[in-house]
């Protein structure tokens, strides 16, 4: 049965290595054995999935905004563009002054430069407590660090899309990501917001970005392999891409309204956060695909699986046991996005329902062949490190 405030996704703005926008984006994954894009040399030994060429000008039309945004914020501000242009709501003045908005996000980038400096000039300086204020008031422009803090890029995304409702940002990796989408969706059900622009972005064409990934040694290292088989491999799993998904989520009554195209309507979003170290990882999994209310018969799932060991091992060991799943590991192709991670799920599986066919196997030495219509697909992002994530996303 249909609600008035059933949530339903109506603009789509995805950018990965693979391309940007959903028709790309559908007309790549769609096809059987397609090969990831990858830089092995840049990073070596760590492989990572590039962006592609981007015109920053189709979106964000001042080179002055352009200038002031690292690339992440600008990812995300292109990705956000595309999303609001996808649902006809860019340059619509009432309707983006009336819509709220619900950011995944980093810290942004570091200034290696600085850093190196600084390295470098505490090895013949004992007072570094005095050097290090020197070269915070000296090195680092107040716009240049003010351009970092996660809020910008909501920031950003109100002054170049003109999007003035409220505004809140999420920090966490894949958790900031399911705990947007989980906010955005609780507030058009509860009646606070009829229109939200939710999602993230991640550039990880940047050495402290990788950093943060391989100080617990999550990396993976040598050859580049399909995210279920890097069990046993060198380093930690993780394959990192570039990228940014945001997805325009409305109430349906508000969608009907104004006649526009529906993907695909979003089933609640279940969280959690289980004692990894106590062994409580599988059980949690388990216990939010029971609270998903899945369909009986065979489900397509767009797993985010990062490829970390312990993580993607539960996450599989789960699948495994549900005969009837056949799950798609989408960063064998675009690599892990953190906190775009969830949305971009969520993309896929609603682009999966709207064009009524499933994605060919991504590994088709592990993942099941889906044969049917998907009605309804499974989006999870169950985090390399910490917090669990999945919604259903249902045929409008």
């Amino acid at each position: 049965m249909s609600s008035p405030r059933d949530v339903v996704i109506t603009g789509i703005g995805l950018v990965s290595s693979l391309g940007e926008g959903p028709d790309a984006h559908w007309q790549k994954l769609a096809q059987p054995g397609l090969q990831p894009v990858l830089e092995a040399a840049r990073f070596a030994p760590y492989t990572i999935h590039p962006l592609p060429d981007i015109d920053w000008n189709l979106q964000i039309a001042k080179r002055g905004d352009q200038r002031q945004m690292e690339t992440w914020q600008r990812l995300g501000t292109y990705s956000a563009g595309l999303a609001l242009d996808d649902a006809g709501i860019k340059g619509n003045d009432e309707l983006c002054a009336t819509m709220d908005m619900v950011v995944a996000a980093g810290g942004g980038e570091r200034d290696e430069a600085v850093d190196a400096a600084i390295l470098a000039a505490s090895e013949s300086r004992n007072d570094r407590d005095v050097l290090l204020n020197e070269k915070l008031t000296t090195e680092l422009r107040p716009t240049l660090f003010l351009a970092q803090l996660s809020n910008l890029l909501a920031g950003n995304i109100s002054i170049v899309h003109k999007v003035t409702g409220s505004s809140r940002t999420f920090m966490g990796e894949e958790g900031a990501g399911v705990a947007a989408v989980e906010t955005a969706a609780a507030r058009i059900r509860s009646g606070q917001s009829t229109h939200v622009l939710v999602g993230g972005a991640f550039q990880t064409e940047h050495s402290d970005m990788l950093l943060g990934y391989e100080l617990a040694g999550y990396l993976h290292r040598g050859a580049w392999k399909p995210v279920w088989q890097r069990q046993g491999g060198e380093g930690g799993g993780v394959v990192t891409g570039s990228g940014g998904a945001f997805l325009v989520l409305e109430q349906r009554e508000h969608a009907e309204s104004r006649g526009r195209k529906i993907y695909a309507e979003l089933g609640h979003i279940v969280s959690g956060r289980a004692r990894r170290r106590l062994g409580e990882l599988d059980a949690e999994i388990a216990t939010l695909l029971n609270q998903t209310a899945l369909p009986d018969g065979e489900l397509l799932v767009m797993s985010g699986a990062s490829g970390a060991h312990a993580a993607t091992a539960a996450e599989k060991a789960t699948f495994d046991a549900h005969p009837a799943i056949a799950a798609r590991a989408f960063s064998t192709l675009t690599g892990h996005m953190k906190e775009a991670q969830f949305p971009f799920a969520v993309a896929l599986a609603a682009l999966a329902v709207d064009r009524k066919a499933a994605y060919p196997a991504f590994d088709a030495t592990v993942e099941k062949p889906f044969g049917g219509v998907p009605r309804s697909v499974l989006a999870t992002a169950i985090g390399y490190h910490q917090f669990e994530g999945m919604g259903l996303v249902k045929a409008a």
